[in-house]
């Protein structure tokens, strides 16, 4: 593990208190640094919305994003028990693990994963959401691995719960609820993008990401941009 580089994500996580702070590309940092740091093949991130039902916030690729969402269409799966408990939840080896999810045992084996853990979003006794991590191949995480995840989701779930704290619960929910309904405005940009560009749906995400990045720009924005007409999907890959 490069020392250098979560030393670099823990500020990153911290830095909540900025102007113009961007909810959904925070959340997709903590995903995409986990996977990096931790060696993992994928992780997605379910959050609570303001009637405490889980929804699908960020996922590292497009195949965590559909095996997620099977988890909350049939209400089974580690994310959301370690979401009803607030502890760490996991299994080294799905292939035997139907008894105890049944169609998420299923649907991930079938998807390519073999091994998962969840760890909640939680501070004290509030439970905000749960970070899935996913391996290809069977076996436990590191103790290691498995204690700086769970750093890292703390100190993320602290700066969501803390951010604006002048403002505090009551904005991380119109927060929450914003993110979710860019969420949806994203997804649609992203089938629109693949199926102009001819790329798949993480290529898509890729080039709309990268895009916001390099101009400064919300995904939301450059999303709805792209679903409105005002940006051709093709200019998402000028430099």
């Amino acid at each position: 593990m490069d020392g250098d580089r979560l030393l670099e994500t823990f500020v990153e996580l911290a830095d909540t208190l900025i102007d113009d702070f961007d909810v959904i590309d925070f959340l997709h940092l903590l995903v995409d640094r986990c996977v990096e740091l931790l060696g993992l093949d994928a992780a997605g991130l379910l959050l609570a919305d303001r009637h405490g039902t889980l929804q699908l916030v960020a996922n590292s690729n497009e195949r965590v994003r559909l095996l997620e969402l099977v988890q909350l269409r049939d209400a089974d799966g580690p994310c959301l028990e370690a979401f009803a408990t607030g502890e760490v939840v996991g299994h080294p080896d799905l292939a035997s693990a139907h008894d105890r999810w049944p169609r998420f045992a299923t649907a991930a084996t079938e998807g390519g994963f073999a091994a998962v853990d969840a760890v909640p979003m939680r501070l004290r006794g509030e439970v905000i959401g749960a970070l899935g991590l996913f391996r290809a191949t069977p076996g436990a995480l590191t103790g290691t691995a498995l204690r700086t995840a769970r750093a890292l989701v703390d100190v993320a779930t602290i700066g969501l719960l803390q951010e604006r704290s002048i403002r505090h619960h009551e904005v991380l929910a119109e927060q929450l609820q914003t993110a979710l309904t860019n969420r949806v405005v994203i997804e649609q940009a992203k089938g629109f993008i693949a199926h102009r560009l001819g790329v798949d749906m993480d290529g898509a995400f890729a080039a709309l990401r990268g895009y916001a990045r390099r101009r400064n720009t919300k995904l939301s924005e450059v999303a709805g941009s792209v679903i409105a007409g005002g940006l051709h999907p093709g200019d998402l890959l000028a430099r």
